[in-house]
C-alpha cells in the first residue's frame, strides 16, 4: 500500500516530529514532501492555538529512497481540542460504496437490453459519462450526442418521459443488487459514521442518484439503526446537480448548520467542485473511476477512509480541517 505524506502549508515555521521515545526531529514541510523522505504508517497533526508551532506525531516510520517503495499506511488525526464539524456530508456512489462500474453501469445496460435499444456502455465509456451528474442527464447527453435509439419517441416531451421510464427501471434493477448486498461498503465508512454519531455530529448523504437508490444503500448496507439518524438529499431534490453546490447548501440549510462548519467526503472532481462552491471543507477518497481526476482544491486526498489497522483518517482529522488545510 503506497503511503501518502501530508504537510500543512506552513511557510515560516518548521514542523517538529516526535518519534516514539526518541529525541525530537525537526522537519521542514519541503522535506516531508520531497522524494527522499520517510514512509509513515501513523501521523497525527496537532495544531496549537496559543503558539506559532504545530506538532506532528509520527510512529512506525521507515527510511526510503527516491527509488524505493513507499510502504505503510498513513493515519491522520488531530488534537481533540479542535471544534467538531457541525455535520459530515457524504456523497453516495464511490464514497459509501464503489457502485459505478459493477452497480449502476450494469443496471443501465440491463435496462437497455430489456428495452432492446442496442446500447451498451462499456467500462471506459461509462467512466467518461460519469463527468455528467445524474443518471437521467447522463442518458440524455449520450443520446443527444450519439443519436437516439429507433424505439425512442421523437418529441422533446416524450423523450423526457422515455428517459424517466428508463431511469425508473434502472433504479429498480440497481436496488435489487443492493438488497442482495452484492456491493460492500467501502472501508472505514461505518466506523467514521459511528464515531460522528457518537459525538453528536449530524450526518447526511448528498447524491445526484435517485433517492430510492440512495435510501436503499443507506438502509441495507449501513443498517436501520444508522439509517434513521442519517438525512438523505438525493435525485431531483434540487434543480441543478453537481458540480452546482445546490444540494450541499440545501443539506446545510435543512440541518440548520453553517456551510463553513461542514466537512464533505467526496470521490469525484464534480463533487469536490460542488462542496467547495458551497463553502465547505472537502476530503476526497478516490474511487475506481476517479483516481486520475484533478483534486488540487481538495483539503485532503486519500485512497479510502480505512478501517484499523489501515485507517486513514478519523473524526478529529475532519475537525482539524476547519482550522488548517492539508495538501497531499
Amino acid at each position: 500500500m503506497a503511503s501518502t505524506v501530508f504537510s500543512p502549508p506552513f511557510t515560516s515555521h518548521p514542523l517538529t516530529a516526535k518519534i516514539s521515545s526518541s529525541p525530537s526531529l525537526s522537519l521542514s514541510p519541503t522535506y516531508l514532501l520531497s522524494p527522499k523522505c520517510i514512509s509513515i504508517s501513523t501521523i497525527q497533526f496537532h495544531p496549537r492555538k496559543s503558539s506559532s508551532s504545530s506538532f506532528i506525531k509520527i510512529t512506525k516510520l521507515r527510511s526510503i529512497t527516491p527509488f524505493g517503495p513507499r510502504r505503510g499506511v498513513v493515519i491522520c488525526s488531530a488534537a481533540s481540542s479542535a471544534s467538531l464539524p457541525s455535520a459530515l456530508l457524504f456523497d453516495c456512489d464511490g464514497v459509501l460504496v464503489d457502485t459505478e462500474k459493477d452497480g449502476h453501469r450494469i443496471s443501465f445496460n440491463d435496462t437497455f437490453a430489456e428495452r432492446e435499444l442496442g446500447v451498451v456502455w462499456d467500462v471506459d465509456l461509462y467512466g467518461e459519462l460519469l463527468k455528467i451528474g445524474g443518471g437521467k442527464e447522463r442518458m440524455t447527453a449520450y443520446f443527444n450526442k450519439t443519436g437516439w435509439p429507433d424505439k425512442a419517441p421523437q418529441t422533446d416531451e416524450e423523450r423526457k418521459e422515455f428517459i424517466a421510464s428508463l431511469h425508473k427501471r434502472k433504479t429498480e434493477l440497481f436496488m435489487a443488487l443492493i438488497e442482495k448486498k452484492l456491493l460492500p461498503l467501502r472501508p472505514g465508512v461505518a466506523r467514521l459514521i459511528d464515531e460522528a454519531l457518537a459525538k453528536g455530529v449530524k450526518i447526511a448523504v448528498c447524491s445526484t442518484s435517485n433517492e430510492k437508490a440512495v435510501s436503499a444503500i443507506v438502509s441495507f448496507l449501513l443498517g436501520p439503526d444508522r439509517a434513521e439518524k442519517i438525512a438523505i438529499f438525493a435525485g431531483d431534490v434540487v434543480p441543478r446537480k453537481k458540480p452546482d453546490p445546490a444540494i450541499y447548501l440545501l443539506a446545510a440549510s435543512t440541518l440548520g448548520v453553517d456551510p463553513s462548519s461542514c466537512v464533505v467526503v467526496e470521490d469525484s472532481a464534480i463533487g469536490l467542485a460542488a462542496a467547495k462552491a458551497a463553502g465547505m471543507k472537502c476530503i476526497v477518497t478516490k474511487s475506481g473511476y476517479t483516481a486520475g481526476e484533478d483534486f488540487l482544491t481538495a483539503d485532503a486526498v486519500f485512497d479510502c477512509i480505512g478501517d484499523p489497522p489501515e485507517e486513514r483518517f478519523d473524526l478529529a482529522f475532519c475537525a482539524s480541517l476547519l482550522e488548517k488545510q492539508y495538501v497531499s
